[in-house]
């Protein structure tokens, strides 16, 4: 499987996605600013990655840190975290991870001024997050593969694989330990416009395992959950708030409304940092908006009338009772999901990852 996202002593480097399938190519990011680019600019994507790439972009910038002490040291971390969690405003496993690279270099501050002593301390931490990441998608993997029929067509919208993660996938993690396991999948993937995330990664991803894989326009989704023998859809999530509403790429909601309406069971693939328990309600998920030319143009070519107005939400948000279940690394959350989500962001704080909480 190719990697996603590495860390080496001259910077993070990251696999371009902009230029899949047609190229494979990487870019190494030197900096603070460069991490932050390859963020905002979707060199990298899926909530998961994006976390762990801002973990090593914090381990990156302290590094190269010239502090005199302890206070000019934090003062540079805040800003670095500041500029990394400007970049994208909906997936929630960024502030965790940033969140978590604070808590690491409070915990090296503890002891007598050592700078190099403190940005090996964040480097071993942003390797941890990128290990704990594959683990725990693995784990998200095997809870979720039991859930698939034994054989059959599953649908799946943007790309919540290897691509999105550390490695090995959310969503298509659930497909790949199901196919593991002997069960005769065929995947209908939904081109996922605008950035096309489904036609040119998914699609990719899935031909590159030897998983049956079919493209589909999203305007199809609805004939063939109704008449092409769907049995199961199962999709990613950038983040989930108490209640159990998941934000996820744009058109995931029309998605779980026609599974609904078409008895098909809709399922949610994310790890337990992608829960913000502090949120009751999906209504307070922030909706990234991103440049109306994703929609207007094509690889810098235009598709529509020259000054049309386009708008482009990157995110939308479905309502927790469209959601069949949600699976995570440590189980399988059903309705009522607010006690649920709960007690699985519990086993997390129990292994040492923090949760975003509302009451705690």
């Amino acid at each position: 499987m190719i990697p996603t996202l590495e860390w080496t002593q001259e910077g993070v480097r990251l696999l371009d996605q902009r230029l899949l399938p047609a190229r494979t190519e990487y870019l190494l990011c030197r900096d603070v600013p460069e991490v932050a680019a390859g963020i905002r600019d979707m060199v990298v994507r899926g909530a998961p990655a994006i976390g762990v790439t801002a973990a090593m972009g914090v381990a990156l910038g302290v590094k190269q840190s010239r502090a005199a002490d302890l206070p000019a040291m934090q003062r540079e971390l805040d800003a670095i975290c500041s500029t990394l969690q400007a970049t994208r405003p909906t997936a929630v496993n960024l502030a965790w991870a940033l969140d978590r690279m604070r808590a690491c270099f409070q915990s090296a501050g503890r002891e007598p001024f050592d700078r190099g002593r403190i940005a090996a301390r964040l480097e071993q931490e942003a390797l941890a997050v990128y290990a704990e990441d594959i683990a725990i998608n693995q784990a998200i993997g095997r809870h979720g593969a039991v859930l698939m029929p034994e054989q059959g067509r599953v649908l799946t919208h943007c790309n919540a694989g290897a691509l999105a993660t550390a490695g090995y996938g959310t969503a298509l993690g659930v497909i790949r330990a199901a196919v593991a396991q002997g069960k005769k999948l065929e995947i209908f993937a939904d081109e996922t416009r605008p950035y096309l995330q489904g036609a040119r990664l998914t699609v990719w991803e899935l031909l590159q395992d030897g998983i049956p894989a079919r493209l589909i326009t999203d305007s199809m989704a609805g004939h063939f959950l109704h008449h092409g023998g769907i049995r199961a859809v199962v999709v990613g999530a950038d983040r989930i708030a108490a209640n159990g509403d998941v934000a996820n790429k744009i058109g995931t909601y029309s998605v779980a409304v026609l599974a609904r309406e078409n008895q098909v069971p809709f399922y949610v693939a994310a790890p337990v940092s992608t829960l913000d328990l502090s949120l009751a309600s999906g209504e307070q998920i922030p909706i990234e908006e991103r440049s109306p030319e994703e929609v207007t143009h094509f690889q810098g070519a235009p598709v529509a009338p020259a000054g049309v107005p386009a708008a482009n939400p990157a995110f939308d948000v479905t309502p927790s009772r469209y959601v069949t279940a949600i699976i995570t690394e440590h189980g399988v959350a059903r309705a009522p999901f607010e006690p649920a989500l709960k007690a699985l962001a519990g086993k997390s704080r129990s292994a040492g990852r923090a949760v975003r909480f509302r009451d705690c």
